[in-house]
Order: C-alpha cells, then structure tokens, then sequence
C-alpha cells in the first residue's frame, strides 16, 4: 500500500532553518529564493518571510503522522522511499510541504483507486484520535496541469475551526508527487496560494 504521507497531522511546532537549505531537501536545489526539482520537473519561488524547514523538523512531522496512521488503521506502512522535497513555514500553523514517492503503476486506474483510499486512511486517522473534521474532493489546475485536491477543515472541542489543509496529488513522471498547503489566516493563505498556483512546471 502507498500512502503519501503529506495526508498526516502537520501540528507540530516547525524551526527555520539557519543552514544551507539544500541540506534540507532530499531531491532538488535550492537557490537563492527559488527551489527547484529536477525529478519532477517543478519551480516554486519561496515567499518572503517563509522560511525552510530544518530536516529534522520534517522528519519529527514525518514520524509523527506515520505513527497516527498505522495505529487508527492497523496497518504497518514503509515510509523509507518517500522524498522530502521542499518544505517551508511561517509558525506552526502555516506551512507548505512537498513530497515524492516512487509509484509503480501495475494496472489502470490503480493510481486513482490509491487516492480514494488514502483520503479514507486520512480521514480515520482524524476520527480515530477524536478529531472532528469536514472534507472536500475536487480538482485543480497548477500552470496547465490537472491535480486532485482533497481539502480538510479541522475543528477543536468547541467545534471552532483550528485549521485548514489542502493536499494536492498527480502522478508525474512515475512519481506520486503530492503538496500541502496548511493555513488559518487570510493573509497567510493568500502568501501560501500565490506561491503554489504560480510555480511552474517543465
């Protein structure tokens, strides 16, 4: 079973990164504010303010949410072919992660049938640990490429909204290439969609 794991919890407290940000990502450069992947064939123009995750940040993110999906769904999920592309924050609640997976396709339709049960195995995860959340499926285009968007609203006790997650997934170049946009305020977001919906692709 394939799962990317961008679809985890992503609230854990992020640190900048004070180092040469191309020691943060496992494929790929990062020059000057623009990281570039040479696999997926993708720029993206890092905004203002953001800063790169520390690779140890992302790999306590990585931990975390591999742990809450194997315990809510019983499963016991390899996570060791998955690459951290580039990944970056403002605080905790604003963040903009990006991953790639190799994926061999054995038979058609088998990368759609992945995303219909990785949305279920998101969503579990979230019902599993008490978690109230409210989803969406649709597609959108990223400089004339098709993506599916599986959108998540995320509530506390109080049922008030705590957070908003947007995962995008295609497959490209036998790759399931998947990107997530975490936000709360308007103005975040706004930085967070600009950057994503003008990266371009080769």
């Amino acid at each position: 079973m394939r799962i990317n794991l961008l679809t985890i919890l992503t609230l854990t407290l992020f640190v900048s990164c004070k180092t040469d940000p191309n020691k943060q990502v496992d494929e790929g450069t990062v020059n000057e504010n623009k990281y570039h992947s040479n696999e997926i064939g993708w720029t993206i123009e890092i905004p203002k303010g953001w800063n790169v995750t520390q690779r140890g940040e992302s790999q306590k993110r990585e931990d975390k949410g591999l742990k809450a999906i194997n315990e809510a769904n019983g499963i016991d999920y390899d996570a060791s072919g998955l690459k951290q592309l580039i990944s970056f924050q403002k605080d905790r609640r604003h963040i903009f992660a990006a991953t790639s997976e190799k994926f061999e396709l054995e038979y058609d339709g088998e990368y759609e049938d992945q995303k219909k049960i990785v949305k279920e195995i998101l969503y579990n995860t979230y019902a599993q640990n008490g978690i109230k959340v409210d989803t969406t499926s649709s597609k959108e285009i990223i400089d004339n490429l098709e993506f599916d968007l599986f959108k998540i609203t995320v509530y506390n006790q109080k049922s008030e909204i705590i957070l908003y997650q947007d995962f995008y997934c295609r497959y490209m170049n036998g790759l399931d290439f998947g990107v997530n946009l975490n936000y709360f305020n308007d103005k975040e977001k706004n930085e967070l969609m600009y950057a994503w919906k003008n990266s371009t692709f080769e």
